[in-house]
């Protein structure tokens, strides 16, 4: 079976598709960059602002923004049982 292609109108392609759904996991990535930065910040400030802790700071927020999810999902399986 052929498609036929018309002047100005795009065919939906899976390549099409996969642009969506590269749209969404950017939209996600960015909004969890966000809360590790606001997170990073966070440690900062409780330090006091001291300086030369930012990577110590973005990876400690990295690890505790990435693992929520997977903690929400624990409690909530126990909550169910």
């Amino acid at each position: 079976m052929t498609t036929a292609v018309h002047r100005g109108v795009t065919p939906i392609t899976a390549k099409s598709k996969s642009r969506k759904a590269r749209s969404t996991k950017l939209v996600k990535s960015s909004n969890i960059e966000e809360l590790i930065r606001r997170r990073a910040y966070d440690l900062y400030e409780q330090r006091g602002w001291v300086d030369g802790f930012a990577l110590d700071d973005w990876l400690q927020a990295e690890a505790e923004v990435l693992k929520a999810p997977t903690q929400a999902k624990v409690k909530a399986a126990k909550a169910s049982k």
